[in-house]
């Protein structure tokens, strides 16, 4: 049986291996992240490296988020290759522990880590996006479409009183109702072109987008400027926000409002849906890449082979980590329920390694 004092001693370990992981790859991030937004940043001849620093600082927390499982997977690797060369493993194994027993810490910690990360650090990292992207509003207008990514880039129809028309945008903010370099198309009730409209920033109130900063292309006059300009739409914020906003951008706790919303108006909910399950799966997925690397140290601490056990876990991860995006591409796109998409790359992993653990420790 494995004391309490034992337990808190593995266990931190384990937490130490996994944040010094986290801690890095964030260090790593940053510094490209910055050197990047400084690149493009260069080509307007315009900038204040501090206001580039402050937009990586603040967008980084999100990018995070993907790193999240393999540093959990080094990091628990880490941990269980140091236990084993200092031989505390053995010694453990010599008192009758089993990798059941000392494997325990890194399971609580993983599970911990994620129920964390998804309560108060996704959160977190949304609302710090959010932020990012209005000082980035600030500085770069219409040419940050370099930052962090809260569009899809694709082309909606909308309906108004004046006829259709068709919109781009490069940016989302404010939950749908703010839009950054904006294009419109518009066509009358007979579907003949009017007009092709460029703008800075736009804003929907009352069915209608206010446009600043306007440029106006007609096949009959040269182009027109207009400080302010106005197109109308039946649009919502919801239907926006679905059509173009990527799911990545609503928190945790937002997630079932806006899903609930997207169902009311008819929308399909896959992205959203499929956002949320994932990230209450995300636990699950934790502990997948803990067992992995429990496989992996108990052929280290009995059979040696220490580079190509390591190798070997590395690609489980890795093939893992696919299976699960692989899901969210599926998922995402209606053809696989977003339940199951979410959930069965950690379940997968969860039984892959109890398969090998079952049959390195029990036969």
């Amino acid at each position: 049986m494995l004391g309490p004092t034992l337990t808190l001693y593995f266990s931190r370990r384990f937490l130490k291996a996994i944040l010094g992981l986290f801690l890095l790859a964030a260090v790593l991030i940053f510094l490209f992240d910055v050197l990047e937004l400084l690149r493009r940043a260069g080509e307007r001849g315009d900038f204040s490296v501090l206001r580039i620093t402050l937009i990586s600082l603040l967008r980084v927390p999100l990018l995070l988020e993907q790193v999240l499982p393999f540093a959990v997977l080094f990091g628990a690797i880490w941990a269980f290759v140091t236990l084993s060369r200092a031989l505390e493993l053995v010694v453990a194994r010599a008192a009758g522990i089993s990798v059941w027993q000392f494997g325990a810490p890194a399971v609580l910690v993983a599970l911990i880590i994620g129920l964390v990360s998804v309560t108060l650090y996704n959160p977190m990292a949304v609302w710090m996006q959010e932020r990012s992207n209005e000082v980035a509003a600030g500085i770069f207008g219409t040419e940050e479409t370099f930052l962090l990514q809260t569009t899809n880039a694709v082309w909606i129809r909308q309906d108004g009183l004046d006829g259709e028309s068709v919109l781009n945008a490069e940016q989302l903010l404010d939950h749908g109702e703010r839009l950054l370099g904006v294009t419109i198309f518009t066509f009358d009730r007979a579907g003949s072109f009017q007009e092709r409209i460029e703008a800075r920033e736009a804003r929907l109130r009352n069915q209608f987008w206010h446009l600043k900063d306007v440029i106006v292309y007609t096949t009959e006059s040269d182009p027109q400027r207009y400080g302010t300009y106005e197109v109308s739409t039946y649009l919502t914020p919801t239907e926006v926000r679905e059509s173009i906003g990527a799911p990545e951008s609503i928190s945790f706790w937002n997630l079932p409002r806006f899903i609930e919303l997207a169902s009311r108006a008819g929308l399909p909910a896959y992205r959203y849906t499929l956002q949320y399950h994932s990230l209450l799966a995300r636990p699950l997925l934790l502990l997948a890449m803990v067992l992995i690397a429990a496989a992996v140290s108990l052929r280290v601490s009995r059979f040696g082979g220490l580079g190509g056990m390591i190798l070997g876990g590395i690609i489980a991860g890795f093939v893992l980590y696919v299976l699960s995006e692989l899901g969210r591409d599926f998922g995402g796109a209606g053809i696989v329920p977003p339940l199951v998409a979410a959930w069965a790359p950690g379940a997968f992993g969860v039984l892959m390694g109890l398969t090998i653990l079952l049959n390195r420790e029990d036969g």
